[in-house]
């Protein structure tokens, strides 16, 4: 024990240049996401900020009960993952089929002309992303409406304020936006792809879909498989501010989810304890769904996360 402390301190000495520069981050990621930790016992506390998180009265998991036994429990759940799936599954074949398609243009200057028209989305805050949906798609004042009216529809379908339009809204909103950025990825991993594959295959006669089939996809595979796990962990977690800004009165029905709940109950009613368990109880659910995505990526395939 004491020559592997002296031995450690040695190396340490060493190459104390690249401790410092790990340093920071290292401080960064305890001060912020090891140390609020210990407010996780808010969930199981009547907090009274008067009292503080210390001598807050323990009530157990009375805040988990009132989120079972909620009505919304259910509806928000169910419309939390289909807008979390929903998303997933037309944006990540969105980006795969975008990459894939980069990859076998050969004029690099329309390659990268693509590759910043379809990347400049991402860099549009939500904010602005849901003005631009209003803008267009408002049945009074939006684009839509007024080309309705102008080819005599009085009675112009109101696309933000209907409930089943709503999970379609938010996913395809999402996919113009995100999909460049993901392609990104997926096209540097296709760069790593030995050039002698690609060489063999077209002596071998093998046409562009062969070539996508049995040398890009095998190489992007373990990409793919990463970020579906990363994504899995995340379905409980859909995006609050776009969810949010696109809610109404209307599409209530769909539109409620985790995260929005978790605001007008738990933080604008000054309920705390109720958002840290909601809180709480969705990391939980995260932390298995990728586990569990994981142990089966790495059961049936060369690639996991951990």
């Amino acid at each position: 024990m004491f020559v592997r402390t002296v031995s450690l301190w040695k190396n340490i000495y060493r190459h104390w240049q690249l401790y410092c520069i790990v340093a920071l981050p290292v401080l960064f990621l305890i001060t912020f996401n090891y140390v609020p930790m210990f407010g996780i016992q808010i969930a199981f506390k009547e907090f009274n900020p008067m009292q503080g998180i210390w001598h807050s009265p323990w009530v157990g998991g009375k805040q988990f009960e009132m989120f079972f036994d909620s009505p919304y429990f259910w509806p928000i759940i169910q419309n939390t993952l289909l807008l979390s799936i929903y998303a997933l599954c037309i944006g990540t074949p969105a980006a795969i089929l975008l990459a894939l398609a980069l990859n076998e243009v050969k004029n690099q200057r329309f390659k990268k002309i693509v590759q910043m028209f379809t990347y400049a989305p991402y860099f549009i805050s939500t904010v602005v992303l849901v003005g631009m949906i209003n803008i267009i798609l408002s049945p009074t004042t939006g684009l839509y409406g007024q080309l309705s009216h102008l080819f005599g529809v009085d009675n112009v379908y109101d696309i933000l304020g209907e409930s089943k339009a709503f999970s379609s809204l938010y996913a395809w909103s999402g996919v113009w936006q995100e999909t460049g950025y993901g392609a990104v990825i997926y096209l540097a991993a296709l760069a790593n792809v030995n050039p002698e594959l690609y060489e063999a295959s077209k002596i071998d006669g093998a046409s562009r879909i062969q070539k996508i089939i049995h040398i890009d996809l095998p190489a992007i595979r373990p990409t793919i498989i990463v970020l579906l796990i990363l994504a899995v962990g995340g379905l409980m977690s859909v995006g609050f501010e776009k969810v949010f800004l696109l809610q109404n009165m209307l599409n209530l029905s769909t539109s409620e989810v985790i995260s929005t709940y978790v605001y007008k109950i738990g933080l604008v009613n000054t309920n705390y304890s109720f958002a840290v368990a909601v809180g709480l109880f969705n990391s939980v659910v995260g932390f298995i769904l990728i586990f569990t995505t994981n142990v089966l990526a790495r059961k049936y395939s060369d690639s996991s996360l951990f």
